[in-house]
């Protein structure tokens, strides 16, 4: 791949959102997009947390991360501190990856 290729391919990208916001300047969403697109950012982000969770490379596996992720997902849900979170799920994956479960 060339860097004119690049260059050119990113042109596109930022122009393609460049009319999006020209377009639309100064014009309100109708509500139910407006609410569709507020969802985005947290799909995103889910998507990304499952795709990390369970794949190596390019196999499903299911390993140590998955019961960090466990947790850290029930103590979200319980709305513990991030910092709580995080060293929780921390210490869980290492938990088991030092026995051996996974």
């Amino acid at each position: 791949m060339s860097w004119t290729l690049v260059l050119v391919l990113a042109a596109g990208a930022y122009a393609c959102k460049g009319v999006g916001f020209f377009l639309l300047a100064g014009r309100r969403l109708p509500a139910v997009v407006d609410r569709c697109l507020a969802l985005i950012p947290a799909a995103v982000v889910a998507a990304l947390v499952v795709k990390d969770t369970f794949s190596a490379g390019q196999e499903l596996v299911v390993d140590a991360r998955v019961p960090g992720v466990a947790v850290a997902v029930v103590l979200v849900w319980r709305r513990a501190p991030f910092v709580v979170v995080v060293v929780a799920a921390a210490l869980v994956t290492a938990g088991v990856r030092r026995a051996g479960w996974a």
